[in-house]
């Protein structure tokens, strides 16, 4: 049985999307339906970040979405810049939306990079190869990192 699953990537003003078909045969690739980025809205903060819910709460129910992946905050190197805390308050909006519609799964790249394959994700990002073999339909290298979040959680 195939289930829907979208994974979520949050850097800065901008949220990666990428909508899946996942097999239960984890030997089968994913099939990409959809991969776009929604950019924050200007203006207003508190606006802008109540359209992303809703925004991403339409999406959920009308796409009718078994799952959510969302890479997961990371400790900061150096000192928390703002753009790092208005990251979090985005994945913060993007978690409450999500779990009004669906079951919703966090994950770090380190845990990711501990506990899938034998490689770090960095690695995978950059394998052709591996993108040919994994997911079907996916176009854009800069969302290669959510849908890994899908693959990571589908063979975990």
């Amino acid at each position: 049985m195939t289930k829907r699953q979208v994974g979520f990537l949050i850097v800065g003003e901008a949220v990666t999307v990428v909508d899946a078909e996942v097999p239960a045969d984890t030997a089968l690739p994913i099939t990409v339906l959809s991969d776009t980025t929604w950019p924050l809205q200007k203006g207003d903060r508190g606006r802008a970040l109540n359209v992303l819910h809703q925004r991403c709460a339409s999406y959920l129910k009308e796409n009718k979405v078994d799952a959510v992946i969302i890479k997961a905050s990371a400790v900061p190197q150096g000192a928390a810049r703002l753009s790092l805390l208005e990251s979090a308050e985005a994945r913060g909006v993007v978690i409450a939306a999500a779990a009004s519609v669906c079951e919703v799964k966090t994950i770090s790249k380190g845990v990711i990079s501990r506990t899938f394959g034998e490689r770090k994700v960095d690695e995978y990002l950059k394998d052709d190869d591996f993108w040919t073999k994994e997911a079907v339909g996916l176009k854009r290298k800069t969302s290669r990192e959510a849908a890994l979040l899908i693959i990571a959680c589908r063979k975990n």
